[in-house]
């Protein structure tokens, strides 16, 4: 058998610890045959929004996630949600963690959570393993297994899932840019002039019909595992914001993520170091969207509403993020000058909708 190699944890940061003593016990009570073992919990270095840790006991092992400290958004961080999403996923889309458990009592962790698979693998962000040498194959390669599972995840029929009782395809665009805008106002801090343009614009021209698939609307090398040949994705995470919509606002949200060696540099730089597709061998976006394209037989001549709104939907959620450190409900100083950041996005977002006009034909 092959060595497992770790995703990144760190300690658990300062003011973010779970109540080893109560979890333990409740671990104990709900789930069969645990060793007789003290807990260990790591934290997970990664991600910007929910809490992961890495729960340890003897040779038993899962992952744990809850929300973010401080007050939430309506409908956010919905761990319940998230637990149905991959409980009704896994078993059509292998990536998916198995799930365990979820959890309501609010008196364990400080919050409402769920505990699912470990896997093991190797997860990609800004750098390449000791010992991987980032050629143009591997580059390429990862790239086609990346466009892959997006068109697999997005043939999957929905309509063999309950996901649809937790969804609302219908007017599902209509309600997001509108949805977007409301979470950006509230959650305002620094006047931006380009913010009344960039949504005036994506009110105008929201596209009046779309297809319906599911969607994991999170989807970025940082929350996908490969093995260790780096030749097969076996993981993907962070499905809370997983529904029923439009599969191009998908393809949008990824592209989003997708950053390439010319793109400028806050940009590149905005969510900390710049991502691995940086390097060669790896698609541009175009190139992305071009294999989409062929690979879901999807018209994606629209393509550029959904990437301006994809860069606006970003700008909000980090201006959420930003919020919460302003007003003092997270000390992470990651997130100190993500003002800076959520400026640059509404910014290349604006230039996007009226300059950067991208023409895919369907294959």
């Amino acid at each position: 058998m092959s060595q497992k190699i770790s995703v990144d944890t760190i300690p658990v940061r300062n003011g973010e610890e779970l109540n080893a003593q109560a979890l333990e016990l409740f671990l104990k009570e709900k789930i069969e045959n645990l060793p007789d073992e003290p807990l260990e919990i790591r934290q997970f270095s990664a991600g910007h929004s929910n809490l992961t840790y890495q729960l340890n006991l003897g040779d038993w092992e899962a992952v744990l996630r809850r929300p973010p400290l401080g007050p939430v958004a309506p409908k956010a961080h919905d761990m319940e949600r998230e637990f149905k999403i991959i409980s009704e996923l896994q078993p059509l889309f292998s990536p998916a963690p198995k799930p365990i458990l979820f959890s309501e009592d609010e008196s364990i962790v400080g919050s409402k959570f769920l505990i699912m698979e470990r896997k093991h693998g190797i997860v990609l962000d800004s750098t390449f393993p000791k010992g991987v040498e980032p050629t143009e194959e591997i580059g390429r390669r990862l790239s086609e297994i990346m466009v892959s599972r997006l068109a697999e995840l997005h043939s999957i029929d929905h309509e063999k899932t309950s996901l649809g009782a937790i969804s609302k395809p219908e007017g599902f665009m209509e309600r997001q840019v509108h949805g977007w805008i409301s979470r950006y106002e509230r959650s305002k801090t620094d006047d931006i002039k380009e913010a009344e343009i960039l949504t005036e614009w994506l009110v105008k021209h929201v596209p009046a019909k779309h297809d319906s698939a599911i969607i994991h609307y999170d989807y970025k090398f940082n929350n996908a595992m490969f093995n260790e040949e780096l030749t097969e994705m076996v993981g993907l995470f962070d499905w809370e914001m997983t529904t029923v919509g439009d599969p191009l606002a998908d393809v949008g949200a990824a592209m989003s993520y997708w950053i390439q060696a010319d793109d400028p540099d806050l940009l590149k730089n905005g969510l900390g170091k710049v991502p691995v597709t940086v390097y060669p061998g790896f698609m541009s976006r175009q190139e992305f969207m071009e294999a989409y394209a062929k690979k879901s037989g999807r018209d994606l001549t629209n393509i550029n509403f959904y990437l301006t709104f994809a860069y606006f939907k970003l700008a909000v959620i980090c201006q959420q993020i930003y919020y919460r450190y302003k007003k003092g409900q997270t000390n992470d100083a990651r997130f100190a000058h993500f003002n800076h950041f959520v400026q640059s996005l509404i910014s290349y977002g604006t230039h996007v909708a009226f300059n950067e006009k991208i023409i895919i034909q369907k294959r």
